[in-house]
């Protein structure tokens, strides 16, 4: 067996992964690579030795290591990996025993988490990780309260809501969840308007399905085998067995619609 890094040259491998994380182009594959060599360099320093593990320039240390990973799962789209990185972080940010300084990217994190488990429809694990919240930083916290009033739109049924609080994000990385989240709700949207409808004009579709370019419409639409007449500007949709009765959910998808059309008009 190797023997353990000390803990300087983590330290000097932890601040040269972070300047190429924040690089303008950075090497995924290579920041990959360090950050496995971070994480066992951490067991060994740990395993050698239980008083430099237990010093808090170590736990900074280590906590530091694990935001990077959780930030570079954003980057690379590696949600299982995002969400590994958060539950080693839970120790640091609730149970701080060591009495380390609160990280300036906490809250980001628990946001972006928070967001995870609203795009994954985890409602329980939603309310159980605010209950661990402060309630000023639910109140105030804007990395906090962006999810928690999505979280209340989407109770709401208000798709509306929640596609607008796709440009109110705290950060960017925000956007990686909204935008699976917003996945979710077009192919719910996509469900009703084929049950609803025989056929909609592009302009009325593209509105009621939230898409800002008419290629995202087109392409979506060939995604869902919906007929698509260039000619007349319309989609149709699929004759089915379940759709060739009236579906109940008709006229709320009508009102979605004038809704949706009418706040095109006053924007």
């Amino acid at each position: 067996m190797s023997a353990a890094p000390s803990a300087q040259q983590i330290t000097s491998l932890y601040e040269s992964t972070r300047a190429a994380l924040n690089a303008a182009n950075p090497d995924l594959e290579t920041i990959r690579t360090r950050l496995s060599q971070l994480k066992v360099g951490l067991v060994q320093i740990t395993a050698q030795s239980a008083q430099v593990a237990q010093d808090s320039s170590f736990q900074l240390l280590k906590r530091s290591i694990l935001e990077m990973g959780a930030e570079f799962s954003i980057k690379t789209g590696d949600i299982s990996g995002f969400e590994r990185y958060l539950a080693q972080l839970e120790s640091f940010y609730f149970d701080n025993q060591l009495g380390l300084s609160e990280s300036k990217v906490m809250y980001p994190l628990i946001g972006l988490n928070l967001l995870r488990m609203l795009s994954e429809n985890l409602i329980a694990d939603f309310h159980t990780a605010l209950e661990r919240i402060d309630l000023e930083q639910l109140q105030n916290n804007q990395f906090i309260v962006h999810p928690v009033k999505l979280e209340q739109a989407l109770m709401e049924g208000s798709y509306k809501k929640v596609w607008q609080a796709r440009s109110e994000v705290p950060t960017p990385e925000y956007l990686f969840f909204m935008d699976i989240l917003m996945s979710t709700i077009r192919n719910e949207v996509a469900s009703c308007v084929e049950k609803s409808y025989t056929s909609l004009p592009f302009a009325d579709a593209k509105t009621v399905l939230f898409f800002t370019s008419m290629d995202e419409l087109l392409n979506f639409a060939k995604q869902h085998q919906w007929v698509v007449s260039p000619s007349e500007k319309r989609i149709t949709f699929p004759k089915t067995a379940e759709n060739t009765r009236l579906f109940q959910g008709e006229n709320i998808m009508k009102q979605n619609l004038a809704y949706a059309q009418e706040l095109e008009r006053i924007v």
